[in-house]
């Protein structure tokens, strides 16, 4: 199972950002998928969470409003759309896969990640 992130890259404060993460080698459909990032400095953190079919989501109160994750089964793509972001957004970003169905919050309950992402937001 590999997953790989894309869209990164560097901003300006206010900008927006669109992440993919596609995965191959097994099918994934069905499992739950989330973004985290790991901030300069700091742990790997949560961001977003969304459910198999798409229709359940869960949010850091930090992406809570200008992040919005979704998926496409079809294509075994999971997306971040980033709106209006803030320095202190920056971090590599990345996509996550859970066999579980909870849109649990923490790294150890994901299985499969994919390599990161950069995004860099200027002031």
């Amino acid at each position: 199972v590999q997953l790989q992130a894309s869209g990164g890259g560097l901003v300006q404060a206010g900008d927006s950002l669109r992440l993919s993460c596609v995965g191959s080698g097994r099918t994934l459909t069905m499992y739950t998928k989330a973004w985290f990032r790991q901030l300069p400095g700091k742990e790997r953190e949560f961001v977003a969470a969304i459910s198999g079919h798409g229709r359940e989501t869960r949010y850091a109160d930090s992406a809570q409003g200008r992040f919005t994750i979704s998926r496409d089964n079809a294509d075994n793509t999971v997306a971040l759309q980033m709106n209006n972001l803030k320095p202190e957004d920056t971090g590599v970003y990345y996509c996550a896969a859970s066999r579980e169905f909870s849109l649990g919050s923490s790294s150890y309950e994901y299985d499969y990640w994919g390599q990161g992402t950069l995004v860099t937001v200027s002031s």
